[in-house]
């Protein structure tokens, strides 16, 4: 009697449908070495690759190309426009691209307003699209005053392009300025000016260069990076007061100028006292050598015997004029103070010596340019007070 077998019972086999097929090949027998060359090619076959799919071309297979005999260049492909795939410029088009063919503004990052890149800080740059004077670029640069450049175009101390400049010769952005033969780097861009308030004391002359070795009013001021300090009108050497400072030569020339004719007043102490014709002679006009000179106003501000005090106001700036006039008249002025230039007046606080820079926005009034663009952050530290600087000379 045959013994029955403890292995259980198997189901009958089923074939395996085609897609359990598919999956079941071995990859291998997909690839050309490793299959003959009659076998055919599975198009369903699923790729053996998770990322298989990232290298499919989406515009179909290629067909193969014929072999290119030795020493011939490849033939240029033509450029189709509406292809963004050849187009050469493609990756632009899809980042975007400015209006106009301008470049987006580097720094920061987008939305930053006008300063681009100064992230909104002081002094954001305006580009100028058309050339500009000579003597305009190079104050605007600090280089000098406008009437002083003026004078080293006459001495021929300027060249613009390896030739001597001319007045009013107009140079743009890919011209090259030399001054005494020194290459200027000049940026065609319009910043805030900058203005320093400085508080004269007697005992300094307003020169960098003395021959007598005595001390100027520039020892004190702080150093720039770029360009240099001008200072606005002159004071005598025991004449103190309001002075001020710009790095702008345009600035400079405009506060200046005698057409523009700003007013100055001077806190005067005379020995003595006016009569009321030497009063009428000062206010309607006195013979000086370098021609007449007047007082605007002239106004008694008290005082007695050797300290009696005046206040003056005059529309030029002539050497030593108001010292002058009262010498006219047979008075000798024992002090001279001057508290007001134009618009901007001596701050109270403002000792001997200390010196303070003018807010930006105050300096774009005074120079007549739009004020500028400032943050929330920039506004709150424009509202604290001023901060006085007292620094010693160099």
């Amino acid at each position: 009697m045959s013994r029955k077998p403890n292995r259980p019972l198997r189901p009958p086999l089923k074939k395996k449908s085609d897609a359990i097929e598919i999956l079941d090949r071995d990859p291998r027998e997909s690839r050309g070495g490793q299959r003959g060359e009659g076998a055919p090619r599975d198009e369903d076959a699923q790729p053996s690759r998770k990322d298989a799919h990232l290298n499919v071309d989406p515009r179909g297979p290629r067909t193969p190309r014929p072999p290119r005999p030795a020493g011939a260049q490849a033939p240029r492909r033509p450029r189709i426009e509406g292809d963004p795939v050849r187009h050469p410029e493609a990756h632009r088009s899809a980042l975007g691209q400015p209006e106009g063919g301008e470049r987006p503004a580097r720094g920061r990052g987008q939305g930053q307003g006008q300063g681009g890149g100064q992230g909104g800080g002081r002094n954001p740059p305006t580009t100028l699209s058309e050339p500009e004077r000579l003597q305009k670029v190079l104050a605007q640069a600090g280089v000098a005053s406008r009437r002083e450049i003026e004078e080293w175009v006459v001495a021929g101390r300027i060249s613009v392009n390896g030739l001597p400049a001319s007045l009013g010769q107009k140079i743009g952005p890919g011209d090259r300025v030399k001054v005494n033969g020194k290459l200027v780097p000049l940026r065609f861009t319009q910043r805030s000016p900058r203005v320093l308030i400085y508080h004269k004391p007697e005992g300094e002359i307003v020169s960098r260069d003395d021959p007598e070795g005595r001390p100027t009013v520039f020892e004190r001021l702080p150093i720039l990076r770029k360009g240099r300090w001008l200072a606005v009108g002159r004071l005598d050497f025991n004449t103190s007061g309001l002075l001020l400072f710009t790095n702008d030569g345009d600035l400079a020339n405009k506060l200046m100028h005698p057409r523009y004719e700003l007013e100055r007043e001077y806190a005067v102490r005379i020995l003595g006292e006016l009569t009321e014709e030497q009063v009428k002679s000062l206010t309607d006009g006195i013979q000086l050598e370098d021609g007449p000179a007047k007082f605007n106003l002239l106004r008694d501000e008290g005082g007695e015997g050797a300290n009696h005090w005046y206040r003056v106001t005059i529309s030029e700036g002539r050497n030593r004029e108001v010292r002058r006039m009262f010498e006219a008249v047979g008075l000798t002025v024992s002090r001279l103070m001057r508290v007001r230039y134009g618009s901007v007046e001596l701050p109270a606080r403002l000792k001997r010596g200390m010196w303070m820079e003018m807010p930006e926005a105050e300096a774009c009034v005074l120079a007549g340019l739009p004020p500028p663009q400032q943050s929330r952050q920039q506004d709150l530290r424009d509202k604290r007070p001023v901060k006085l600087h007292r620094t010693q000379p160099r």
